[in-house]
């Protein structure tokens, strides 16, 4: 049967039986919601493993040494730390709890890298304590801090310095991260990084690794990254000629976009990398020094379209617009709380029905959540077919990234589990919070 389930945003083992039902990894919708309940998170193992091991190829030449760490902020468990990193990733945190999931899942702290504007004393002691590879700085009071820390435990902490290059990432405001006016990084521009750098190299207990630039997140193209890396690359060379030292790595942070919607193209792991690499290259080759190791930290790229989640509709309303537009609003039973990203940036998102086909026809619509709020939107904008009714399943794609990580417990709903599948076989990542969870953290009366 002609499928609805776009290859660039559904997880690679999505199909649809002979009964209409969506399976994912070879199970079908219908039985993990029956097994586990909905809301669901649903993860592609093979998918998430394949895309690691795709960045790591990408990324490998034979004329640059190159790294590839997970960030971890887009989602991570136990075993999804495990999945990258038994495919050649490291793993950026980005707050103690991150670091203690990596650390559970075994990963070789030398190959954690620690990000954050404002870690506290605790989170830089336990960076030091368990032999964090990287520390990403974020500003001048944070070097003092980590060499004191560092210092006591007898230790050389390498470092790099996060930059603000002054780039304006095409993207949603609120993950554009590298221009002036936000709260990331060590401006250029201003002064304060290369008084960062000279800060750090009157530390004896801190040891310049290298830079670090992150521009934003779901970008398309190179374009950003080329400005960027011109950028640090510029103030390279102005530390080699203030200090006499050459920088050994650059770090060109993450955010390669993913399709969410029918239109969206970013480019493949292959161009994007291909490029990247180039125009290291190339800047290098502008100002005559030696190209430095490269590290990249892609999140969204690997986990955002391997999973999806499941909902069940409750209601479905139909409500008449001034325009003579009749919209359907369906109703499902989670919302906001397991994806807040539609209220957050306006995140665009498709959804099917998942547990069958129909012949209806399509009608405008609008999935929204359980919440108390006229902002509990799932998918804003939809087409779905007109007998949607109570009890369907509706699979709402690339959910991967930043949904369950992002998620909340408003309204005192508890959070969904998280399942992977695989050739035929389930198994729980996270399970589902009970109200007696929340209840238990509630001191109760006197």
């Amino acid at each position: 049967m002609p499928s609805d389930l776009n290859p660039l945003i559904w997880p690679a083992s999505a199909t649809r039986n002979s009964e209409g039902e969506i399976s994912i990894g070879e199970i079908t919708v219908t039985e993990l919601a029956k097994q586990y309940g909905t809301p669901l998170y649903v993860f592609d193992e093979a998918d998430v493993r394949k895309r690691a091991r795709d960045y790591v190829a990408a990324f490998t030449v034979s004329d640059i040494e190159t790294n590839v760490h997970y960030a971890g902020k887009a989602f991570i468990t136990t075993k999804i730390a495990q999945w990258v990193n038994q495919e050649g990733l490291g793993i950026d945190v980005a707050s103690s709890g991150e670091l203690e999931v990596a650390l559970r899942a075994g990963i070789d702290p030398n190959q954690i890298v620690m990000h954050g504007n404002n870690k506290s004393v605790s989170d830089l002691e336990r960076a030091v304590e368990v032999g964090v590879g990287r520390v990403v700085i974020d500003s001048l009071i944070e070097i003092k801090r980590l060499n004191a820390i560092s210092a006591k435990a007898g230790i050389v902490q390498q470092v790099l310095l996060r930059l603000t290059v002054g780039v304006e990432a095409h993207t949603h405001e609120a993950i554009s991260t590298a221009h002036e006016d936000q709260k990331f990084g060590l401006s250029v521009a201003s002064g304060m990084a290369m008084a960062a750098v000279d800060n750090v190299l009157d530390c004896d207990a801190l040891s310049l690794a290298g830079l670090h630039s992150h521009i934003g997140s779901q970008i398309f193209d190179a374009t950003g990254f080329e400005l960027a890396t011109h950028r640090v690359v510029d103030f390279a060379v102005q530390i080699k000629e203030r200090h006499g030292i050459s920088v050994s790595e650059i770090d060109v942070g993450g955010g390669m976009g993913i399709a969410y919607v029918e239109g969206d193209d970013p480019l493949d792991v292959n161009a994007m990398a291909q490029s990247i690499l180039d125009i290291v290259r190339t800047e290098c080759a502008r100002v005559k020094i030696s190209v430095p190791k490269i590290s990249v930290e892609p999140g969204r790229a690997i986990i955002g379209n391997p999973g999806i989640t499941l909902y069940e509709v409750g209601t479905v309303k139909p409500v008449e617009l001034d325009c003579g537009i009749t919209r359907h609003y369906i109703s499902v039973d989670g919302g906001m709380s397991d994806n807040i990203r539609t209220a957050l940036y306006d995140a665009q998102y498709t959804a099917v029905i998942a547990n069958r086909t129909s012949t209806a026809k399509l009608v405008a619509s609008r999935v929204v959540g359980k919440h108390c709020e006229s902002g509990d939107i799932v998918v804003r904008d939809i087409e779905l077919p007109a007998d949607t009714r109570p009890g369907d399943l509706i699979a709402v794609a690339a959910t991967g990234a930043y949904c369950r990580s992002m998620s909340s417990n408003y309204n005192h709903v508890p959070r969904p589990a998280v399942v992977s599948v695989s050739a035929g076989a389930s198994q729980v990542l996270l399970r589902r919070e009970t109200i007696e969870d929340l209840l238990a953290l509630d001191a109760g009366v006197n």
